[in-house]
């Protein structure tokens, strides 16, 4: 073990590309994606729309060959696709997707043609380490959760209760409690404990959360995380919510609530889809600060809050993680992520951000600043 090197591994949030050419989404990180060991990335939605009864208006049919190689060759070695949006395009298009990020030579997680293949994990080994990632998704369909025989993404789902704050006054504010399902939740537990025996670190992707609010991390959120580090996990990740979220250490264990967007564009969001009476109710009600679109933003018409983001860094040496900290990244007007180095301003409006987030939402992690990224004291 002790004449083992390090292997440095990278995780991001959201990605879509959805150009002519969907390489240049990534023109301004990838080569700081592909100096790391083990890059990983969650894919927001199929790669090709060629038969699409849920897709967006608007969507587009794309060559999925061509995105995913775009996406391998930007430095993504594992690709989380236990998404909410993983059947939009219909089953042909899920399949596809993934057999086409397979053939471009990444390791797909979190899905697959049953049950048993979207619970398998990605087992990786560089360096005489041996990694294990597993993914999940929470905020999914009933189309899209995997069974036997099933084609679909593994579930980590979770209840939702409405509690009147004052009970005998009809009418008035709820609090709002959410539990994870026993049954997703032991499942994961196995997996994990099945992967540790096999790996020295285990990693575990999460797609959940409460989108665009800024600080919320459900009550269940907490409870999937520590479930996992309780069965033997040795980082969490999670993401969906379309902001970044806050960051917390639990038994030693580093835990990103949501990695926010990365290299995401959405061009269905137009000013007609943002005028629709249904549309406006919800965006009132996931942020009052969130006016799309942006003229500025044409294919981005997430809040301002929205466009910071990061980049998750660990170090794995000697069978452990030795180091958890993150790139404060910002993303620009063409939906393209940037790193900022610690000498631009916009670097500490990121770390500050991430402290605030994380106090408000009850967690209370330490940074330690060094040149430009940000360790998490675990």
């Amino acid at each position: 073990m002790d004449n083992q090197e390090a292997v440095l591994m990278y995780a991001v949030g959201d990605i879509y590309a959805d150009r002519p050419d969907p390489a240049s989404i990534f023109s301004k990180v990838a080569h700081l994606l592909r100096a790391a060991d083990i890059t990983f990335c969650q894919l927001e939605s199929p790669l090709s729309h060629t038969t699409a009864p849920l897709a967006h208006e608007g969507d587009k049919a794309h060559d999925a060959q061509v995105v995913a190689t775009a996406i391998k060759e930007a430095g993504f070695d594992v690709v989380s696709f236990a998404s909410n949006h993983c059947m939009e395009g219909g089953l042909e298009a899920f399949l596809e997707t993934i057999d086409s990020l397979r053939a471009a030579g990444c390791y797909v997680i979190g899905c697959g043609r049953d049950i048993i293949e979207a619970r398998r994990p990605a087992l990786i080994e560089r360096k005489g380490n041996k990694i294990a990632i597993l993914a999940y998704n929470s905020v999914g369909i009933a189309e899209s959760w995997a069974h036997n025989n099933k084609p679909g993404c593994a579930p980590l789902r979770a209840w939702t209760f409405y509690e009147p704050m004052v009970p005998t006054q009809p009418g008035t504010p709820v609090r709002i409690h959410t539990f994870p399902y026993r049954e997703d939740t032991a499942s994961m537990i196995s997996d994990i404990q099945k992967a540790k025996s096999n790996a020295d670190v285990v990693i575990v992707s999460m797609h959940s959360g409460v989108r665009i609010m800024p600080a919320v991390v459900a009550e269940y959120q907490v409870d999937i995380a520590h479930a996992a580090i309780d069965a033997g996990a040795d980082l969490v990740i999670q993401h969906h919510a379309h902001i970044l979220k806050g960051i917390d250490v639990y038994r030693g264990k580093a835990i990103f609530y949501g990695l926010g967007n990365f290299a995401l564009e959405v061009h269905f969001m137009t000013k007609e889809w943002a005028n629709r009476p249904e549309i406006k109710e919800e965006i009132k009600a996931f942020n009052p600060d969130w006016h799309p679109p942006y003229p500025d933003y044409p294919s981005y018409p997430f809040p301002p809050d929205s466009r910071k983001t990061v980049v998750a860094k660990f170090v794995v040496s000697n069978g452990s993680i030795s180091r958890v900290s993150f790139l404060p990244a910002m993303i620009n007007g063409r939906s393209q992520p940037e790193i900022v180095p610690s000498t631009d301003g916009q670097f500490r409006q990121v770390v500050e951000y991430i402290a605030t987030i994380s106090h408000d939402a009850g967690f209370y992690p330490n940074f330690k600043t060094d040149g430009d990224e940000v360790i998490v004291v675990t």
